[in-house]
């Protein structure tokens, strides 16, 4: 919770600037929008507000276009296979041929600050509850005192008014002392509640427009919308961008009601019904309850409504086409914006995967990943088939740890700062706390001990500058090492996900690279872990311990037949015990049962 508050923060600095563009865009195409169009939009903008919560990554409009088939062809094949088989022990001796060595690494975490800020904010919203609870209490205590409306001739107009706009539904009208601005509440049983001050001062011209405003609250469910914003209200209390534009989306509101009520009535009543807000501009106020819809505002806001009605005119079809372009204009902005506000997103950066003309199986391994986080990939070369289980965990950019030595040796080979025959390493005679670390070693045996100071060393002789140019050529998940040079890939900026992990392991195993074969023969053969008459399997195991937790657990790797070559990647997460031996014992399993390795 308290992390989650760190990126909703930074959410709200983004959530503020859509909003100044959003209201841009409004101000650019007030011309072309209708007034119900302009009020519309504000659904999507709301809707926007629920992103940061979501516990999936959204896809931004032109994702959706490409899903649709619109930009792209995508011939994506998605057959669900369920193994429902029990999880098989994994093969003898596992945890001994994968040495998964690997050593914690500090990270402050936003715990404290995060939970100062998280306890402020739920003290805001727990204190706008108790402000709308006070308002529905007082609303609760308006409806006890209201009594069913007496007055013959504005019922018989109400009665008027309902068959005017077609509405069966029987919706009571109640007259009141306790307010000063009529307003319609109520969702499943909505209401209208009339002052009694604007009964008593009662003209039939005037009451009918008023009648016939709040009707137009009913027929388009402002209500709901009323809780909607309220909602918004309550969860960004703290965000001033937020409240602007709910706002501005109240006085829209209005508008659009207004805006309604003039389609109803014939072109000379507009300066009347102008003339009634008018008149009554100094009588009617804000409504007290924050989840009614009524005709009252603030003196701008009456201002503004009256000069849209002085300038209105029946739109044209030629207007009505312009405004549905501009409409879809500015939805389409809106929604193309949704990943940047996913919290999800911002933590965990997913890989946009080209999934067009693949054929993809979704399989179910939730048995094999019980008690973990996580996803498994298969690719079978031969059929040119993929099988994933969590395709959104599968396409997760997180920590490489220690897989990434496959990748860092092959650039050391490429520089010639090591070579095939010879990649020896003297140690430094620092004490480590495995014994395997604390001798002189060679690219197999710092590969099979996974030994941290080896590979640091051959980074130390790359250079930032080398580093970037190698993982820029192999295009290696984020692409990002500005972490600090010896633990850019522990934990740290640099990450990638399991299907790009089987993708660089295909890329290399076929030298699309343009590498030296030698050299890539060198890696194939210091991850070699077990070879059998029918079959070899290439792996490396790689572990993430952040404040001595198990919190990142990799094993990915392929298995070599004679007749075709399969490539997984296994990733398991969790709050401890994410080991890449466990991950590796999970992916000995599977593979076992689906008769890969035997």
């Amino acid at each position: 919770m308290a992390s989650f508050m760190i990126r909703f923060l930074i959410c709200n600095i983004c959530i503020s600037v859509i909003i100044g563009i959003f209201l841009a865009a409004k101000r650019i195409f007030k011309n072309n929008l209708s007034s119900r169009m302009q009020y519309n939009l504000w659904f999507i903008l709301l809707g926007l507000l629920a992103v940061p919560f979501m516990p999936i990554h959204p896809v931004g409009i032109f994702q959706v276009f490409s899903l649709l088939g619109i930009f792209h062809d995508y011939n994506l094949l998605q057959t669900e296979t369920v193994y429902n088989a029990t999880v098989n022990p994994a093969p003898s001796g596992t945890t001994v041929w994968i040495n998964d060595f690997t050593l914690s690494v500090s990270r402050e975490t936003p715990s404290i600050a995060g939970k100062i800020l998280c306890a402020i904010w739920l003290v805001g919203v727990l204190a706008m509850i108790v402000l709308f609870f006070k308002s529905f209490l007082r609303l609760i205590t308006l409806k006890k005192s209201a009594l069913p409306l007496q007055n013959p001739e504005v019922r018989k107009l109400y009665d008027k008014c309902l068959n005017e706009m077609n509405i069966s539904e029987d919706i009571p009208i109640y007259s009141t002392a306790f307010l000063k601005s009529p307003i319609m509440v109520g969702v499943l049983k909505p209401c209208i509640y009339l002052p009694i001050h604007l009964i008593s001062e009662y003209r039939a011209s005037d009451m009918r427009y008023i009648l016939l405003h709040e009707l137009q609250h009913y027929r388009h469910k402002d209500a709901i919308a009323g809780y909607l914003m309220n909602l918004a209200g309550i969860i960004y209390w703290f965000n001033p961008a937020v409240w602007a534009a709910l706002k501005e989306m109240r006085s829209d509101r209005e508008v659009a009601c207004d805006t309604s009520v003039l389609k109803m009535i014939n072109e000379e009543d507009y300066e009347d019904y102008g003339n009634t807000l008018i008149n009554f501009a100094e009588k009617i106020s804000l409504t007290p309850f924050p989840f009614a819809a009524g005709l009252g505002g603030n003196m701008k806001q009456i201002q503004r409504r009256i000069l849209n009605i002085a300038s209105y005119q029946k739109p044209t079809i030629w207007k009505q086409i312009r405004g549905l372009t501009a409409f879809c204009m500015i939805a389409a902005l809106l929604l193309s914006v949704t990943p940047i506000l996913s919290t999800y997103a911002a933590e965990a950066n997913l890989y946009k995967w080209n999934a067009s003309d693949e054929k993809i199986s979704q399989i179910d391994l939730s048995a094999y990943f019980e008690g973990y986080k996580g996803s498994f990939v298969l690719y079978d070369s031969n059929a040119d088939d993929w099988n994933i289980y969590d395709m959104e965990q599968a396409t997760t950019r997180v920590s490489p740890n220690s897989t990434y030595k496959i990748y860092d040796s092959l650039f050391a080979l490429e520089e010639g700062i090591i070579t095939p025959e010879d990649s020896f390493m003297a140690w430094n005679k620092t004490k480590y706390p495995f014994e395997a670390w604390n001798t002189d070693q060679t690219l197999p045996s710092a590969m099979t001990s996974s030994v941290n100071w080896y590979f640091q060393t051959l980074d130390e002789k790359l250079g930032k500058s080398g580093l970037e140019s190698y993982i820029q050529k192999i295009g290696y998940g984020n692409k990002n090492i500005s972490g600090e040079l010896p633990s850019y890939w522990l934990e740290s900026t640099l990450k990638i996900s399991p299907v790009e992990q089987v993708e660089l392991l295909t890329a290399m195993y076929h030298n699309r690279f343009g590498f030296a074969p030698e050299n890539i023969q060198t890696v194939k053969n210091s991850i070699c872990l077990l070879v059998t008459p029918s079959e070899t399997i290439y792996g490396k195991s790689g572990t993430g311990r952040v404040n001595g937790q198990d919190i990142n657990g990799w094993f990915i790797g392929y298995v070599e037949k004679s007749d075709n070559v399969y490539y997984f990647a296994t990733n398991i997460q969790g709050e401890s015990g994410a080991t890449g031996s466990n991950a590796a014992d999970i992916t000995m399993s599977v593979l076992s049962d689906l008769q890969i390795w035997n």
